[in-house]
């Protein structure tokens, strides 16, 4: 089991805050908690000056991809909260990350991009942060935006 209050800490050690958990944009549930396991849909690169668009290789670079991968973090961890009823304490680890990134035909950063998202999770959730992965780029992604990333959780 983590302790909330130490990835909370985190985030104020690290000048983040969680957004609310964003609505689905569909015929969707933005989490589902099934046998101990917790399913977040696919959150998009979202920050506070709206969506993170563009496509790696093309108009974005890798940091940049990075940054929209942390985004997407938060907005996970944001979905988790929710799922646990404010209490991330109830997450045991981060099971995996399954990661989109918008990409050109040639580019094949895309692991460094999904990075953004990994180095996050493990920095706030320790050794529980830490886990299985995918970084797979795609031609496109839903309104444009540069990554997407979803995840799976083991509770407490």
């Amino acid at each position: 089991m983590l302790d909330a209050k130490k990835i909370e800490d985190g985030l104020v050690r690290l000048g983040l805050t969680l957004p609310e958990a964003p609505k689905p944009a569909a015929n969707y549930e933005p989490f589902v908690i099934h046998d101990g396991l917790l399913y977040v849909s696919g959150q998009i690169s979202a920050g506070p000056d709206g969506l993170i668009t563009g496509r790696l290789g093309e108009n974005m670079d890798t940091e940049a991809g990075a940054a929209a991968a942390r985004a997407c973090a938060l907005s996970i961890l944001a979905q988790a909260r929710a799922a646990c009823d404010g209490d991330l304490g109830r997450i045991a680890r981060l099971v995996k990350l399954t990661g989109f990134v918008a990409s050109e035909p040639g580019y094949t950063e895309q692991p460094k991009v999904i990075n953004g998202a990994s180095d996050l999770m493990v920095e706030l959730l320790g050794e529980a942060g830490r886990h299985a992965r995918s970084a797979v780029g795609v031609a496109a992604l839903p309104l444009g935006v540069a990554v997407e990333i979803e995840a799976v959780f083991a509770l407490a």
